[in-house]
């Protein structure tokens, strides 16, 4: 599994579904260079079960990540339709209906595979057929990438483990905290406590007073 923290993010072009409704046919992050940070999570598969339990769990606290200056993108390797119909479904009845945020069709499988959260790969048989050594959908990633382009975070699950959405905020405000202050963040670190000078003298400080 590749670590994209402190590389620049792969780019990508794909469509993608925005506000629910309108299919966009270029969406890239490079719309959000210089101005905001991203946190792009990739999820398997659409009309599934844990899926939208995350999906709508973003959605729940959108306004949180978009005061911190960040957006959310999601990614699945289903098409724009699927997405789109997905998108038309009642949460009741397992849809997710109300999400506002971006969703991409990775079709192709390119930008799971460039993020190396693809959960298998092709290879040619020995009669000649291209085939594959397991179901090609995402795994369950998520990256920080900064207003420069670069991953500062990332994590990914196994299929059947959903994420927790408070952790990927801490981590935005942990970035924004670093950026703003100078100080790192110690372990448990949330916004409002106290933080460490680069330093041993402050981490000698931070451990006497913790």
């Amino acid at each position: 599994m590749a670590v994209l923290v402190g590389r620049k993010a792969p780019n990508f072009s794909a469509k993608a579904v925005v506000n629910g409704v309108s299919v966009e046919a270029d969406f890239s992050l490079e719309q959000y260079l210089g101005k905001k940070n991203v946190i792009l999570f990739f999820y398997p598969k659409d009309f599934t079960f844990v899926c939208p339990t995350e999906l709508h769990a973003f959605q729940e606290k959108l306004g949180e990540f978009q005061s911190r200056n960040t957006e959310v993108v999601a990614v699945s390797t289903d098409t724009e339709m699927s997405h789109w119909g997905w998108l038309q479904m009642e949460k009741s009845k397992g849809g997710i209906k109300g999400i506002t945020y971006p969703i991409v069709a990775d079709t192709n499988k390119t930008i799971s595979k460039n993020f190396d959260v693809l959960t298998g790969d092709y290879f040619i048989s020995e009669d000649d057929q291209l085939q594959a050594d397991a179901e090609l959908v995402a795994y369950r990633g998520l990256f920080l990438i900064d207003k420069e382009g670069v991953v500062q975070h990332q994590v990914v699950n196994n299929l059947p483990l959903g994420r927790n959405v408070d952790e990927a905020i801490r981590m935005v405000d942990a970035l924004t905290f670093v950026e703003e202050n100078g100080d790192v963040c110690p372990a448990n670190w949330a916004k409002g406590k106290e933080a460490m000078k680069p330093s041993h003298q402050g981490t000698a400080d931070y451990l006497a007073n913790n």
